[in-house]
């Protein structure tokens, strides 16, 4: 991008960020199979880049679409030259780690194995394995002149097979390739016998035996295959269609979305350029989307492995347990307790079962008139669907915005759709062109002659699974002010409206970005006695981007903790000097947001669903909410200086726009480690291998710093 560029491309800031990604996995104090996972992310991420990203730009070009993008001035084509140049840089690194981490599995007990090395009576029941539970399962296909180009499924295992007939005397006749799908009805993994893990990935075993299908020809070479398709489908133009019910619409979408173009084909193993070139025609392929691995195409099958390793607790991270919150009082309601205090809760370092049985204790309220939620990602097994509809069955008007666009949700919303509907829940799906991506709770009682609104704004899903993985932050609050705001929201909501208006709450997309650039402007005012601190996975929002800038110009401080893509470049000089990015990729998935405007008395406060993308401020419903509570400001204030301090898992931004790992002389200060100590000293249950000295040292040190940075 140049040095002195202020500005990075989106999908290269991506790729960034699945490169720090892989550092997780090539760091030796990260526990020996956490190390395997973050490999497994690191794919998982790859395949959605390019299902979706990769996707959106590929659709361009085939649209002959020249237009360049807003901040670098990249074209379609030029995004996917620099795309694919890129990946094929990321991909021996993730193939060196993986075979390192396969190698130290070996002195663990844990292999992969490779069928060439099988002594006879492992070979025997492989031979047998195969016999009795594989090939009567394997469809073999063709690719040659007479018959047409097989349809290859999204990110499907596939094994081919260079062919010649055995019986042909012509050597002119040209070779043809047989396919198999490894992803047939039988198991991804197969365990061998014996004390040890040793394992062999079924397309490893049809590989080995797929002469024993095509048995009447001769095999040249044979390869592992997989294909990528395009996953982004723009849904909006369904939406007019008011003949058509929506949840129709989506569930037509989620199965075209299976057979859309390829953007790129994978291979693992040895595979001549010939036989590349026929496949990669075969799918209108260019050789920029064709990628070697020297390792498994997918690694799915990891968690397989994980579950015969229970009792190897060194293999892993030391096991953690959100723990209760102390400012909430367990012998008391949360309902009784939230109408005297604001509560505040921080995941996963806090327990989501307080929000749970926030709802629980609404849904069996006798002075509940209603609740309202808006849900993007739920868990496969929800117990905040099911609070909803004991609420309902209880007699509450329960209403449940559930957003059937959340990408790769949609079949789970789909399907709990349908449930609460049965229930009695009242399910709105959303509005025509924005997505809901709010993270918004209400709760009404009755008290007499007076109404209480009771109203939880969090940044993370309501989600039970991802709520132990991802940090998050949510706030419970009985304030009317904040209470009368979030009604005209669900109001606005269930009449397929959006609100035009605000006073209290950050609102997209007509009431949030315009003040965001207000309070930029405001500190703009003050010049360089002017703050903004911000924490955010994603910065692409040209329009805040260029505010931002500017309020560097006038000497404003800074300082930014952006997880993911950011397309402004720090410390770039007389550009962004004045600003600091770091990027926290650690075990958690950094996931909260927190805007900070200001310093002392006249400070400002949000947490928010909502990042600094322009999908986000203009394209869909958020809601930021100000933290008005005194304790629970300094309380973030505080998490946010901490994490400005990580010296383990944070990256700093350099001004080539290129992220290195922080090196300190200082005592090691891993931030999302520190919180959980936290949370455990709060509950009074430090496990024995914390150590409560280096916790206090870390208190003492932290201390030190803040008063420096923050006088």
């Amino acid at each position: 991008m140049g040095k002195y560029n202020v500005y990075d491309n989106r999908e290269l800031s991506w790729l960034k960020f699945n490169e720090r990604v892989i550092e997780e996995a090539e760091d030796e104090n990260v526990p020996l199979f956490e190390r395997l996972k973050f490999v497994g992310i690191f794919c998982s991420n790859l395949d959605e880049f390019f299902m979706i990203r990769v996707g959106t730009l590929y659709d361009q070009t085939l649209l002959k679409l020249t237009k360049k993008e807003n901040k670098t001035n990249l074209t379609p084509l030029e995004q996917l030259d620099l795309i694919s140049k890129k990946v094929k840089t990321l991909i021996p690194r993730k193939d060196a780690v993986y075979k390192n981490i396969l190698d130290s599995f070996k002195e663990e007990g844990i292999s992969h194995e490779r069928i060439s090395d099988l002594s006879k009576d492992d070979m025997d029941y492989i031979q047998k394995y195969f016999e009795k539970d594989i090939k009567p399962l394997l469809f073999p296909g063709m690719i040659d002149k007479k018959h047409p180009f097989p349809f290859f499924k999204n990110n499907e295992i596939y094994v081919g097979a260079l062919l010649k007939k055995k019986t042909s005397t012509k050597s002119s006749e040209s070779y043809k390739i047989g396919v198999l799908s490894a992803a047939g009805g039988f198991d991804k993994i197969i365990f061998l016998k014996g004390d040890k893990i040793r394992f062999l990935l079924v397309e490893d075993v049809i590989l080995h035996f797929c002469g024993q299908v095509f048995d009447n020809f001769d095999i040249k070479e044979k390869f592992i295959f997989r294909i990528t398709r395009n996953a982004d489908i723009d849904v909006n133009e369904a939406l007019y269609d008011q003949d058509v019910d929506f949840r129709e619409v989506m569930e037509e979408i989620v199965k075209k979305r299976k057979k859309l173009n390829p953007v790129r084909i994978e291979f693992n193993g040895k595979i001549s350029d010939e036989t590349v070139h026929l496949i990669s025609k075969g799918l209108g392929l260019q050789k920029e989307y064709v990628f070697l691995h020297n390792t498994p195409l997918d690694l799915k099958f990891i968690s397989q492995i994980e579950d015969k390793l229970n009792d190897r607790k060194e293999l892993f991270f030391e096991k953690l347990e959100p723990q209760k919150s102390a400012y909430i009082n367990p012998d008391e309601s949360i309902l009784k307790q939230v109408l005297k205090n604001d509560i505040f809760i921080s995941y996963p370092y806090e327990s989501f079962s307080h929000f749970e049985q926030l709802l629980r204790e609404a849904a069996d309220d006798e002075n509940v008139v209603s609740i309202k939620i808006t849900l993007y990602r739920v868990a496969s097994d929800s117990k905040i669907i099911s609070n909803l509809i004991r609420a309902a069955e209880n007699g509450k008007d329960v209403l449940a915005l559930l957003e059937l666009r959340a990408r790769f949700d949609e079949e789970n919303n789909i399907s709990w759709s349908k449930q609460l509907e049965q229930a009695g829940v009242n399910v709105i799906y959303g509005l025509d062109e924005l997505k809901v991506h709010s993270k918004l709770l209400q709760i009404t009682r009755k008290s007499g002659h007076s109404i209480q609104y009771i109203t939880q704004i969090g940044t993370g899903n309501y989600n039970e699974k991802t709520s132990r993985l991802y940090t998050d932050f949510t706030l419970i609050t009985s304030n009317s002010d904040i209470g009368a705001e979030a009604s005209v929201v669900f109001n606005a909501l269930s009449m397929g409206t959006t609100v035009q208006s605000s006073n209290v709450l950050l609102i997209a997309p007509n009431c949030m970005k315009n003040r965001i650039i207000s309070m930029i402007d405001n500190e703009i005012a003050y010049g360089e006695n002017g703050y903004i601190g911000i924490k955010i996975n994603s910065l692409t929002d040209k329009d805040i981007i260029e505010k931002l800038l500017e309020a560097n110009r006038k000497g404003v401080k800074i300082e930014m903790i952006v997880r993911g893509i950011c397309c402004m470049i720090s410390g770039v000089p007389q550009k962004s000097e004045n600003i600091k990015i770091i990027s926290i990729v650690g075990r958690f998935l950094e996931h909260s947001r927190l805007y900070i405007f200001g310093k002392s008395e006249r400070q400002q406060m949000f947490i928010s669903s909502a990042d600094f993308m322009t999908r986000n401020t203009e394209r869909r419903v958020e809601v930021a909410v100000p933290i008005l509570d005194r304790k629970i400001r300094d309380r973030l204030l505080d998490m946010f200086n901490t994490m400005l301090l990580d010296n383990v898992k944070a990256r700093i931004q350099l001004s080539d726009g290129t992220y290195l790992k922080r090196k300190s002389d200082n005592e090691q200060l891993d931030s999302q480690l520190y919180f959980y100590q936290q949370a455990y000293q709060r509950a009074k249950d430090i496990p024995a291998k914390f150590n409560l000295s280096l916790l206090k040292r870390g208190f003492k040190y932290f201390n030190t710093v803040r008063k420096k940075l923050f006088k």
